[in-house]
C-alpha cells in the first residue's frame, strides 16, 4: 500500500523578479515600458507586503530564494532565437534593453535585498525551474511547499508557481505580495491559482498561518481544516 505523506510541510519563499529594471524609477520599464503597457505603480505598491513576508521567513528561518531574470547584451538568449509565433506584446517587450546581466537594472531592489544565507536564482525564461538550479537547491534542503511572490502575476510568477506543482511540491500564492501589468490576466491567474494548484492567501493571513503552525526548524503543521478544502483568496 502506498505510504502517505505526513501532514507537516517544509516551506521555502521564492521572490521573483523585484529588480530595478522593472519596478524601479529609472529603469528601463519606467523609460520604455509605455510599449507595452507596463505598470510600474503596480509593482511597487507591493513592496511593503513582500518586505513584510520576508521579514516573517527570516524570523521563522524559512529558506527565501530570489529570482533575477537576465538576459546577454549579445541577445543570444532572447525567444526570438528560437521562436517564429510571437505575440505582438511579447516581441515588443523582446525590443526592451531590460536587466542586461551585470547592470543595475538587472539587481534585485535595495529595499528588499537578499541578506546573508538567501539565494538568488538566476533566470531567462519565465519559470524559475526553466534550466536553473533552483528545483535541486529546493530538493536538496528538503523544501516541499514554495511560497510565491513578486512579479508580473500571470507571466512569471504563475509559469513558476504550475511548474512547481507540476513538480510535486505544493505551492502558495501571496495575492497582495504579487501584481501585473495587466489585471484582468492577474485575476484569472489568482484564480486558476485557487481553483487548481494550490491556496491563495493574503500577507497577513499568510504570516498568521505561519506563525502559529511552525513545529520545529522548517517545519510547519497546517490545521487539518485548511487540507480538507481549497483556500482562495479570502484570506
Amino acid at each position: 500500500m502506498p505510504r502517505k505523506r505526513p501532514p507537516v510541510f517544509y516551506p521555502a519563499l521564492l521572490v521573483i523578479d523585484m529588480q530595478n529594471g522593472f519596478c524601479t524609477p529609472g529603469g528601463s520599464y519606467e523609460e520604455y515600458g509605455g510599449r507595452i503597457g507596463a505598470d510600474l505603480d503596480a509593482y511597487r505598491q507591493i513592496i511593503p507586503n513582500i518586505a513584510r513576508v520576508i521579514a516573517a521567513c527570516r524570523e521563522l528561518r524559512i529558506p527565501i530564494f530570489y529570482t533575477q531574470q537576465v538576459r546577454e547584451a549579445s541577445g543570444i538568449d532572447l525567444f526570438t532565437r528560437l521562436h517564429r509565433i510571437i505575440p505582438e506584446r511579447r516581441a515588443e517587450f523582446l525590443r526592451i534593453p531590460a536587466c542586461v546581466r551585470g547592470t543595475w537594472d538587472a539587481e534585485i531592489l535595495d529595499e528588499i535585498k537578499p541578506a546573508k544565507g538567501d539565494h538568488i536564482v538566476v533566470k531567462r525564461r519565465d519559470s524559475a525551474f526553466q534550466d536553473t538550479e533552483l528545483d535541486l537547491w529546493l530538493r536538496s534542503i528538503y523544501v516541499d511547499t514554495i511560497i510565491c511572490m513578486g512579479v508580473d502575476t500571470a507571466i512569471c510568477v504563475e509559469n513558476t508557481l504550475t511548474d512547481a506543482f507540476n513538480r510535486g511540491y505544493d505551492v502558495i500564492l501571496v495575492e497582495d505580495a504579487t501584481a501585473s501589468s495587466w489585471p484582468e490576466i492577474g485575476r484569472a491567474t489568482v484564480m486558476k491559482v485557487g481553483g487548481s494548484y494550490g491556496w491563495v492567501l493574503k500577507t497577513d493571513r499568510l504570516i498568521e498561518l505561519l506563525h502559529s503552525c511552525k513545529r520545529g526548524r522548517g517545519a510547519f503543521r497546517f490545521p487539518v481544516q485548511f487540507l480538507s478544502q481549497p483556500i482562495t483568496g479570502k484570506g
